[in-house]
């Protein structure tokens, strides 16, 4: 159903393809000075935002809509049940990570991006800031009317764009707005696939402290706040 949903798969996968290939074709975003190639730094960048914008945005707004139209009610009451329900969601979005990894890697090694690091590693940063943004989608579907959802994603989706380190280095930023964004699991998973993708393979301990508190506090939140109508 994701997958038949024309804004969602521009979210999940033309916006993130649109954005890697033209920033990586016409260099005029700042890289760090140890990267030769801008793809080098945009195809770990451009991964996390794959993950944000299914784990959060995808899935608040898609979930937001269906508590306003009582279809989460229907479904709790079935055999089903909520557990299962969750669940299901759950494995909906790895399923579309999946397939976005599969379609953004190619593009970027056909870029140019020689991959390096250890996948492991990358899954396991990927899968914690999963968990933490399916709880601020969540948290929003839960609490918020569907409109309000749909703007509030979106709004935040920009802001963690920008704050995230995923198309500019954060230390091009100002030093008090980047000690915010570190704080932040965007910047979090930015910094962690860079680490985890990158020759040596090493991912700074900040990164994984703040994706394992986004990753309790956020679904922690949205259980306790989630209206089911």
């Amino acid at each position: 159903m994701t997958l038949r949903r024309g804004e969602s798969v521009l979210l999940a996968l033309g916006i993130p393809v649109g954005l890697l290939v033209f920033f990586s074709l016409v260099d005029v975003l700042p890289k760090p000075a140890d990267v030769r190639h801008p793809v080098e730094f945009l195809a770990p960048g451009i991964l996390a935002l794959a993950v944000m914008s299914t784990a959060m945005v995808s899935l608040g707004i898609a979930t937001g809509f269906e508590r306003q139209y009582l279809v989460l009610k229907r479904l709790a009451a079935t055999p089903l049940g909520r557990p299962a329900l969750l669940a299901a969601k759950t494995i909906s979005v790895l399923v579309i990570e999946v397939i976005q990894v599969a379609v953004l890697i190619p593009v970027a090694l056909g870029l140019g991006w020689h991959a390096r690091g250890s996948a492991p590693l990358a899954l396991a940063v990927v899968l914690l800031a999963t968990v933490g943004f399916a709880g601020l989608g969540l948290l929003m579907a839960g609490t918020l009317r569907a409109e309000v959802t749909l703007a509030a994603a979106n709004g935040l989706y920009l802001a963690l764009l920008l704050l995230g380190g995923m198309v500019f280095p954060l230390s091009k930023l100002p030093r008090s707005l980047r000690s915010v964004a570190r704080a932040l699991p965007a910047a979090a998973l930015s910094d962690g696939l860079h680490g985890a993708l990158a020759a040596g393979a090493s991912i700074p301990h900040r990164s994984w402290l703040v994706l394992g508190a986004w990753a309790v506090a956020a679904p922690a939140v949205a259980a306790l706040a989630f209206r089911w109508e």
